[in-house]
């Protein structure tokens, strides 16, 4: 059955991730991709989608995949699947939560999660980043096509977020950065 399968499977992605909605990427994209759930320009879109979007990234994704693969239903299953997990860790690690948290094993722990999380996280934008000017969106496995368009934009963002960074010494709004992407895309993919 498919709802519980949706259920099931962003249960475990909820599980088996540490670092937030960033670092379940690369577990959401070989669970969907291998049910056949998106395409990975479908999936591209939902990632996008779900970062501008209001509400926590895994929430979002896990909502927008759930509803492309089974309508509202598969959208409730798969957000319920995603947040139960964190749900349950968290009533669970505040009941023990100051009895552990200067046990130095817990401490080793969470010490070694975090080079995992930060190599999960930058391989998501290596890959994304590669997928996008050498593929032009598609998966890794299709056509090499260099995107001059994606290149151009990806620069042209990060030098105005570098530049305003440099002369008023704080960092650009994010939905002011959001907004300008999407006027500088519609601009270069429609005009250019």
């Amino acid at each position: 059955m498919i709802y519980w399968e949706l259920f099931y499977t962003f249960f475990l992605i909820g599980l088996f991730t540490f670092g937030g909605g960033y670092a379940m990427i690369p577990l959401i994209e070989e669970q969907t991709l291998a049910r056949g759930w998106a395409t990975a320009s479908e999936l591209q879109d939902f990632i996008a989608i779900s970062e501008i979007t209001p509400g926590p990234f895994a929430v979002n994704i896990s909502t927008f995949i759930g509803s492309q693969t089974a309508g509202i239903a598969g959208a409730a299953c798969a957000t319920i699947g995603v947040i139960l997990p964190s749900f349950i860790i968290i009533l669970i690690v505040a009941f023990i939560l100051e009895k552990f948290i200067k046990n130095h094993w817990v401490e080793g722990a969470l010490n070694g999660i975090k080079p995992i999380v930060i190599a999960l996280i930058l391989s998501t934008a290596f890959f994304f980043f590669v997928q996008l000017v050498f593929f032009g969106g598609n998966s890794v496995g299709s056509a090499l096509s260099f995107d001059l368009k994606s290149l151009t934009l990806l620069l042209l963002l990060a030098g105005i977020y570098y530049g305003y960074y440099k002369t008023q010494k704080k960092r650009l709004n994010i939905i002011a950065l959001l907004v300008l992407a999407a006027i500088l895309g519609m601009l270069i993919y429609s005009v250019v």
